[in-house]
C-alpha cells in the first residue's frame, strides 16, 4: 500500500467517524469503501405487499465447507421513523466475509404505522427468511436475527415475546440466537422525542418493552453496547436485560467497548473502522459458534 494510499483512507475514515456521529444512520461513503468480492447479493425480495416489506440477501462468495451458511437477519436502525437497507451494505459484507449469510430486511417506518406494526413485518421478514433461505445457500436451522439501535429493540421483541413469531407460525426456539447492539430494552418513561408518538406516549404500553418478556425459554443472546452511549443508557438497557436473561438460566454475553458512541458501534463492522472495536470478531464467533455450543467457529475467516 502506498503512502498516499494510507494517507487517503486514513482521512476518509475520520470523514467516516464524523458522519456517523452526527448522522443517525451509517453515511453512504462506508459503503463506497466497502469491498465487493465476499458475497453474492440477490435484490429486491418481496417477503410482503408493501414496498417497505423488502429485503436483500448476500450469500457468502465461497465455497461452504459445511454445505450452507449460517443465516443473520439484520434490523438496522433509526428511531422506528427512518433507515434504508441500502445504508447497510458494510454490515452484509462483513458478515459475508466471516462465512455467514446476510439478510437486510426493510420495514414499514413512522408515520405509516406505530408500534407493534414493525414488529409484524421483522416476525414475516424471519419467516420468509426460514423458509425461503436454504434456495440461497443458507441454513434455516442455524437462523439469527440481529439490530442496531431501533432494530435491536426489533431483534430483541421478535427473540423474547413470542406474540410475533406466532403470529407467522414461528416460535423463538426456532432462533440459535439473537444479537443486539446498544438496543433500548427498558425505556419508559421515553424520553426520546421522537420516539414518543411510535408508542402512544404517555399510554406506552408495558407490553412495548423487551425487558418484561424474559424467560428461560429465550433464545441465546450477544448484547453490545459502548461503555459511554449517551442516546441510549447502556447500564439501565444493555446490563438491566443481561442480568434478566442471566436469572432466567438464559445464556448471554455482555460486552462494552470504550472505543465506540451509539452510532459508530454499528460503523466498527465496516472495514476503515473496524480498529473501534472488535465488533464484527464478537459477532461472527457468536455465530459461527452456534451462540456458544461449539468450541470453535464452524467456518473460520
Amino acid at each position: 500500500m502506498t503512502v498516499w494510499l494510507k494517507i487517503l483512507l486514513s482521512f476518509s475514515a475520520l470523514l467516516i467517524l464524523f458522519g456517523l456521529v452526527a448522522a443517525c444512520s451509517p453515511v453512504r461513503t462506508i459503503n463506497a469503501l466497502t469491498p465487493g468480492s465476499a458475497y453474492v447479493k440477490t435484490a429486491d425480495v418481496a417477503y410482503g405487499l408493501d414496498p417497505r416489506q423488502k429485503l436483500d440477501i448476500y450469500t457468502p462468495s465461497k465455497t461452504s465447507p459445511t454445505g450452507s451458511w449460517p443465516v443473520v437477519v439484520f434490523f438496522y436502525g433509526g428511531t422506528w421513523n427512518s433507515g434504508q437497507r441500502a445504508d447497510y451494505l458494510f454490515v452484509a459484507e462483513a458478515l459475508a466475509s466471516r462465512g455467514i449469510l446476510c439478510v437486510l430486511a426493510d420495514y414499514r417506518l413512522y408515520p405509516q404505522v406505530r408500534y407493534p406494526a414493525f414488529l409484524q413485518d421483522g416476525a414475516l421478514a424471519m419467516a420468509y427468511v426460514s423458509k425461503e433461505i436454504q434456495h440461497y445457500g443458507g441454513d434455516p436451522k442455524r437462523l439469527f436475527v440481529m439490530g442496531h439501535s431501533a432494530g435491536a429493540y426489533n431483534a430483541a421483541m421478535l427473540a423474547l415475546d413470542p406474540r410475533w413469531l406466532a403470529e407467522v407460525g414461528m416460535q423463538p426456539s426456532a432462533l440459535r440466537g439473537w444479537i443486539g447492539l446498544a438496543g433500548p430494552y427498558d425505556f419508559i418513561p421515553i424520553t426520546n422525542v421522537e420516539a414518543r408518538p411510535v408508542f402512544f406516549y404517555p399510554d406506552t404500553p408495558a407490553d412495548s418493552q423487551p425487558i418484561n418478556h424474559v424467560s428461560s425459554g429465550a433464545p441465546s443472546s450477544l448484547l453490545i453496547a459502548p461503555l459511554e452511549d449517551k442516546l441510549v443508557n447502556p447500564v439501565r438497557n444493555t446490563t438491566g436485560l443481561a442480568n434478566k436473561l442471566r436469572a432466567a438460566g438464559v445464556p448471554v454475553q455482555e460486552f462494552h467497548f470504550d472505543k465506540t458512541s451509539h452510532v459508530s458501534l454499528i460503523g466498527s463492522m465496516a472495514w476503515p473502522l473496524r480498529s473501534l472495536a472488535p465488533t464484527l470478531d464478537t459477532v461472527s464467533q457468536f455465530v459461527l459458534s452456534d451462540a456458544g455450543r461449539n468450541p470453535a467457529p464452524l467456518v473460520s475467516h
